[in-house]
């Protein structure tokens, strides 16, 4: 690793200091470079704060923690101005968890706030990453017990930024088994939910509950909508055989060609070899669904033994509609 020579001067205007800094990157730090990222971090410039608050954190310079503080105090202050865009508390509130900051009323002050900026026809708040950085770190601050933080997490799991929202569900899954009831709540209320806080909604639930969570994500597969989709990739993802057997019998009752491609889709990245004998199937019983069936697992870029296995299911089959569909989603892969 290089390592960061020292200069004969500070740096001054912002173009010398924005290159001054991005010279440190991907660099082994000497006093020099660590001054030089400390004395930036008491710039005006929320921009290059933010570039040295994000070297800080790359470079683990936990020594620097009371000036990052410093800074992400004062860019609350005026902060439309000071910091538009929240490029600085953005990622002060990034840096100082990873660095070890595990003062709650650091986030606190960022877990609420909105940050409204002038937009053509109307504002914007743009201090959603900000809170959603917060909602996360709060999860490892020292001070706080498991029913504060659910009752903490329930506004930023509500929040108009779908983004927040998904940070929320990060911090709840980390939370564990209390964090339960809270995310089941969540996928139960009526309404519509962008696929990202969904599909981390069923991830979390599987993840801390496992096979007790099945039954329930595989409600959501009814909809056979975008919802039902990411149900079956969440499934699919905890490569659980009673994953497996729902989505099995859903495929089963399925007409809907999107729905059977999601569900096929689904069933081959379980990754079991039940799956696999279950598609094979469909391939040798010449079912309708039996081009799909190949492409999902063409999709798995198969190794020797599967695509063996494919080809031969094929060739039995004899069906011209079948080799056409191995050659174009198998045979490209060689």
């Amino acid at each position: 690793m290089a390592r960061a020579e020292s200069s004969a001067g500070s740096p001054k205007g912002f173009d010398e200091q924005m290159a001054a800094l991005d010279a440190l990157k991907g660099i082994e730090l000497d006093a020099a470079g660590i001054g030089l990222i400390k004395k930036m971090l008491s710039n005006r410039s929320n921009y290059l704060v933010g570039k040295a608050a994000r070297l800080a954190e790359d470079n683990e310079l936990r020594e620097l923690i009371p000036e990052l503080l410093a800074a992400y105090a004062r860019f609350f202050e005026d902060a439309v101005k000071s910091d538009p865009q929240c490029w600085a508390k953005n990622a002060l509130s990034k840096a100082l968890p990873k660095l070890g900051c595990r003062d709650k009323d650091v986030y606190l002050r960022g877990l609420t706030f909105h940050q409204w900026e002038p937009v053509w026809g109307g504002r914007s708040d743009t201090a959603g990453t900000l809170r959603g950085n917060c909602a996360l770190a709060l999860v490892t601050c020292e001070g706080l017990i498991t029913p504060d933080l659910l009752v903490l997490l329930l506004e930023p799991l509500t929040d108009a930024d779908k983004s927040v929202r998904v940070e929320a569900v990060r911090a709840l899954a980390a939370l564990g088994e209390p964090a339960v009831p809270v995310l089941r709540l969540r996928m139960l209320v009526p309404g519509p939910e962008p696929e990202e806080v969904q599909a981390m909604c069923f991830q979390a639930l599987l993840a801390i509950e496992r096979e007790d969570a099945v039954s329930f994500v595989a409600r959501f597969l009814e909809a056979g909508d975008d919802s039902a989709a990411e149900a079956a990739f969440a499934l699919a993802g905890t490569h659980l055989p009673a994953a497996l057997e729902v989505l099995i019998q859903n495929q089963k009752s399925v007409s809907d060609p999107w729905m059977m491609g999601v569900l096929l889709s689904a069933i081959a990245l379980t990754r079991l070899p039940e799956s696999m004998d279950f598609l094979i199937g469909l391939i040798e019983q010449e079912a309708r669904e039996a081009e799909t069936a190949i492409e999902a697992m063409a999709q798995l870029e198969p190794n020797n033994e599967l695509r063996a296995r494919i080809a031969k299911a094929v060739d039995d089959a004899g069906s011209p509609r079948l080799k056409r569909a191995f050659e174009r989603h198998v045979l490209k892969l060689e």
